[in-house]
């Protein structure tokens, strides 16, 4: 008998679950509020059922939860959850049920009263907030229990994110009452956070410190995305915007571990001297984590929500691991720093394990994240102002013992100053005045020696050095350099039948012309020799070194230059050669093209131009 009466016990044991399925949930007249996650039963949806039937299924078909959250982890499954409301009022009881999840994409909301079918309610972050019959952060359901009867309600549940599904049956007067305090905590939640990123931007702007921009960065990503992760965002900021709603989750999270790392590095001082490995680790995941928030702004949410959170998993405990190491170090900054870290990155790793259901949902997890980064936020701005007073401190003594050594000297040399002011200022004038003269002889000398003194162009002497320096120039920006050679036609039978003098003339009238059509400042326009002259034009197309020399022989040509009685005309033929030279002492291959160019024009009849299109390659006649 006694065997027999442990058996019967063990077996209530084991059958007690799947008894317990089908509890029903009561509402009396003591209700308030009643969490409805140890009540309900869940079936993984398996072809494409209707609540119909889903209404037939067998009772063994259902799981019962049993435990205070109800939590699936990640995956592509649509679930079904039922649970089972009793109103023992004479009345009937007007109540919220309330799914304290907002990121859920799709939710699908059934009643059974008295054995028929309500019509359904279509719930979800992928519809826009406005739909929503009462516009909360979470999904509120208005669910009138009638009265001495039992309701079931049934939900369709698909999403991307974790399959959490808390439900919460509500007092309507009890709800709003709790709604005032939940938005109470939140308000000093986000207004803790505004005021320290104002206060820390603000000190940024007036001392330059990189780590107070870093920290912005973070304290701005942190509650943006605890806001998008409860809802937050969507009811106050983007309530039209539902695929925003899902990848700024993404994008706020990887944020928080790339402005988190950037700041950590700096603030505590890892760098590639004194911690090579965890300055490079924590650099890559940096990047990753940049990498992913850009990801966020293209890649699809249910893609990127594991790898986020695994590097936010990751970033939490490399930064809490820099802070101890920092602290064995002996860092100073080390030590606010590793308990504002420990508060904040308790909540972080609480809500990763939650994520992946290691942690159930609970009131703990759902909120440490929040009142751990509250704290954070405080010490660590109370960190930063701790250092930055240390080093006003240190800077102010260094200022007052250099003030200190300072006066010293200068008492020491007050009197030796006072004998040699009178010497110096005399010697000074004088300097300035034999300074003056020099820099005024110099610029002649240099202005004499640059110039032909018969043209007034200036001499080949200071082209050679202005076309190597273009040269260079051309070639370091792979800018197109043109030169052009003047030379006038039959010159030698000229000046031998005209004399010198005249040819003189002949060469300043030819100058006077050039110089006309050589007018940016970048231009040079030089006797090269004789009766040669050239003209440089950097970062000038064949088109245009064609255009200006042309325009040079045409104005040459319609001169006309009066010897006695007699009215002459002169011609040039110019040779153009325009090309980005390849290498940066290309000076001879240029001039070689352009004179190529010139002994062309020559050859063919004097009085044109003609340009070299390749050095060494092929002429053109620009005109005939």
């Amino acid at each position: 008998m006694p065997r027999l009466l442990v058996l019967l016990c063990l077996l209530c044991f084991i059958a007690g679950p799947s008894l317990s399925s089908a509890e029903s949930v009561e509402w009396d007249q003591f209700s308030k509020r009643l969490e409805l996650s140890r009540f309900v039963d869940y079936w993984k949806e398996k072809g494409d059922p209707s609540v119909g039937d889903v209404r037939g299924l067998p009772e063994k078909a259902w799981t019962q939860n049993g435990s205070d959250s109800v939590s699936l982890g990640y995956g592509d499954d649509i679930y079904w959850f039922r649970v089972e409301l009793t109103n023992t009022l004479k009345s009937e009881a007007s109540n919220f049920l309330e799914i304290g999840y907002p990121v859920l994409d799709h939710v699908e909301v059934y009643r059974e009263v008295d054995g028929s079918m309500q019509e359904p309610l279509l719930l979800g972050d992928k519809r826009p907030f406005y739909d929503r019959p009462i516009h909360h952060r979470n999904f509120i359901v208005p669910l009138p229990l009638p009265p001495e009867s039992a309701t079931t309600v049934y939900l369709r549940v698909d999403t991307t994110s974790s399959m959490q599904v808390p439900m919460t049956l509500w007092n309507q007067d009890a709800f709003y009452s709790a709604e005032q305090a939940r938005s109470l905590f939140e308000g000093i939640y986000y207004g803790i956070v505004l005021v320290m990123i104002l206060y820390n931007l603000f000190v940024f702007m007036a001392v330059g410190e990189r780590s107070f921009l870093y920290y912005v960065g973070y304290i701005a990503a942190m509650p943006l995305f605890l806001a998008s992760l409860h809802g937050v965002t969507f009811q106050y900021l983007w309530p039209e915007a539902t695929w925003w709603n899902d990848q700024s989750i993404i994008v706020f999270l990887n944020l928080v571990v790339l402005f988190g790392g950037a700041f950590s590095i700096r603030f505590i001082s890892v760098t590639r001297q004194n911690h090579p490995w965890l300055n490079r680790w924590t650099w890559a995941m940096i990047m990753t984590a940049g990498m992913l928030a850009l990801a966020g702004l293209l890649i699809p949410y249910q893609w990127l929500i594991l790898p986020s959170i695994l590097v936010a998993f990751v970033g939490c405990s490399t930064m809490l691991m820099l802070s101890v190491v920092r602290w064995i170090k002996k860092d100073p900054a080390a030590r606010y720093y590793t308990v504002a870290w420990v508060f904040m990155l308790f909540g972080g790793i609480v809500l990763a394990l939650s994520k992946f259901t290691m942690l159930p949902r609970n009131l703990l997890t759902e909120n440490a994240t929040q009142v751990g980064s509250a704290l954070g936020v405080i010490l660590l701005s109370i960190a930063l102002a701790d250092r930055l007073n240390r080093e006003k401190k240190k800077s102010f003594a260094a200022q007052q013992k250099l003030l200190r050594e300072e006066r010293k000297a200068r008492l020491a040399q007050e009197k030796s100053l006072r004998i040699q002011q009178e010497a110096n200022a005399l010697l000074e004038e004088r300097v300035q005045e034999r300074t003056r003269d020099l820099e005024i002889l110099n610029e002649q000398l240099l202005e004499l020696s640059a110039t032909d003194p018969l043209t007034g162009l200036k001499n080949r002497g200071h082209f050679d050095k202005k076309f190597q320096s273009d040269v260079v120039h051309a070639y370091r920006f792979e800018e197109t350099l043109s030169l052009l050679i003047v030379d006038i036609d039959h010159f030698k039978g000229f000046n031998d039948t005209y004399g010198h003098l005249v040819g003189d003339d002949c060469l300043k009238m030819v100058a006077d012309c050039i110089k006309q059509h050589v007018t940016r400042p970048q231009d040079l326009a030089a006797r090269y020799g004789g009766e040669e002259f050239v003209v440089l034009l950097p970062d000038t197309p064949e088109a245009g070194a064609c255009r200006v020399a042309e325009l040079i022989r045409e104005d040459i040509q319609k001169m006309a230059f009066r010897v006695s009685d007699q009215v002459l005309h002169l011609t040039v033929s110019i040779g153009v050669c325009s090309c980005a030279p390849s290498q940066a002492d290309a000076t001879k291959a240029l001039f070689a093209c352009a004179d190529g160019a010139l002994y062309r024009a020559k050859a063919e009849g004097r009085n044109r131009v003609v340009a070299n299109t390749q050095a060494g390659q092929g002429l053109a006649v620009c005109q005939a």
